[in-house]
């Protein structure tokens, strides 16, 4: 699977140490207004850009235990445990904004990459959402997407696509695998590490996608329970559910339609399928593959054995993490990496639009003229394969 080289971390976060005494507590700018140059002296605030729906969004955090299952990396930890952001339609988008990660995840994540002495955690983790906290719901019932992440990396990385897509009338269910990234907040002052990053390694990454797929048919049980465990899951209409990932969270998707009926549709943001799609397909359900011009042989494999809807994208000049929240926070920096020659701007905006427009059109049966073919307004979005 990929991971995020050490140039392309440091331009998410390449601040120099006269940064370091910025305060992420304060209220922090659009994105427009908070780009600087690394080591000009300035401070740095990093911000999302707003969702482009007409939603309000909330956000909950929800910790689940599946008592029936042990941990498959760490099986003395006792049962499976998930981390679970969800972001839902909202009444209101008055009240504090939620956090985009906990200090010690940002720490972390800087620490993995040899940037720790460089980077303050406190700039990364201060990042400006626009979720807000513990609001109430918007009245209705809602398509619900499960967003999975990339190896070694948190959910956060996710937060403009789950974003955007509450605010657009979706919830948005993002998940961090326990033991999976290399550092997740749980409750009990825990932050749990890559225990599964060797082990994976080891014995293939079709186990980490296999085991994400019991995850989200957990999680799926939980949010669906006659006493389930989001106070607001009312909400989720459960005849119209989704799941999207980057890397090995998009190959999850597949996986997980494959061994769960309730997933009506799945994109794969450049994620190689590290467990083969069955050769009976995936029940003629949609499934979505957007990428790097980077050949994708298991894309070829597979394609074939897709029996639904399709389609296969490819985005020039992108990189691995184009399709995370990375390269838009670079972009506020100066600081893209040149092997990924894609603004975070353009980044974000295909993302979300490709991304969206599929689950419009299989979730809400809304016509999506843009996945018919090349579309002037994104030309560097290349029809690849239909079917």
């Amino acid at each position: 699977m990929h991971r995020l080289t050490r140039g392309a971390a440091a331009a998410l976060i390449g601040l120099s140490l006269a940064v370091a005494g910025s305060n992420a507590a304060q209220a922090l700018p659009a994105p427009a207004a908070a780009s600087a140059t690394a080591g000009n002296g300035d401070h740095v605030r990093l911000a999302l850009p707003r969702p482009t729906g007409p939603m309000a969004v909330g956000r909950d955090t929800l910790h689940l235990v599946d008592t029936g299952r042990p941990d498959p990396w760490v099986p003395e930890a006792g049962a499976r445990e998930l981390m679970v952001s969800l972001y839902y339609p909202a009444r209101s988008a008055r009240g504090r904004t939620a956090p985009y990660m906990t200090t010690e995840e940002a720490r972390a994540f800087l620490e993995d990459r040899d940037l720790a002495g460089t980077v303050p955690a406190a700039t990364l983790s201060g990042t400006r959402t626009h979720a807000r906290q513990g609001v109430a719901p918007a009245r209705g019932t809602y398509p619900l997407v499960v967003l999975s992440p990339g190896f070694t990396v948190n959910r956060a990385t996710l937060t403009l696509l789950a974003e955007d897509l509450a605010s657009r009338g979706y919830v948005v269910a993002a998940v961090d695998h326990a033991y999976e990234s290399v550092g997740t907040a749980f409750p009990g002052g825990r932050l749990l590490s890559c225990a599964a990053c060797d082990p994976a390694r080891e014995r293939g990454y079709a186990t980490v996608a296999r085991g994400r797929a019991q995850d989200v048919s957990f999680l799926l049980d939980r949010l669906t329970a006659r006493h389930p465990a989001w106070r607001h899951a009312r909400m989720i209409d459960r005849t119209r559910i989704g799941m999207a990932g980057h890397s090995i969270g998009g190959a999850s998707a597949a996986t997980t339609m494959a061994a769960d009926e309730r997933v009506r549709a799945g994109a794969d943001l450049d994620g190689s399928f590290a467990e083969p799609v069955p050769a009976g397909g995936l029940g003629g359900r949609p499934f979505l593959m957007m990428g790097t011009e980077e050949p994708q042989n298991s894309w070829v494999r597979d394609w074939p054995l897709l029996d639904g809807w399709k389609r296969w994208l490819t985005v020039t000049g992108s990189g691995h993490f184009t399709f995370t929240d990375i390269p838009v926070l670079a972009g506020q920096l100066g600081l893209l990496p040149p092997e990924e020659p894609l603004s975070g701007e353009v980044s974000q905006r295909i993302t979300r639009r490709y991304t969206v427009a599929f689950f419009d059109l299989h979730l809400k049966g809304v016509a999506q003229p843009l996945l018919d073919g090349p579309s002037a307004e994104h030309p560097e979005v290349v029809f690849q394969r239909s079917g």
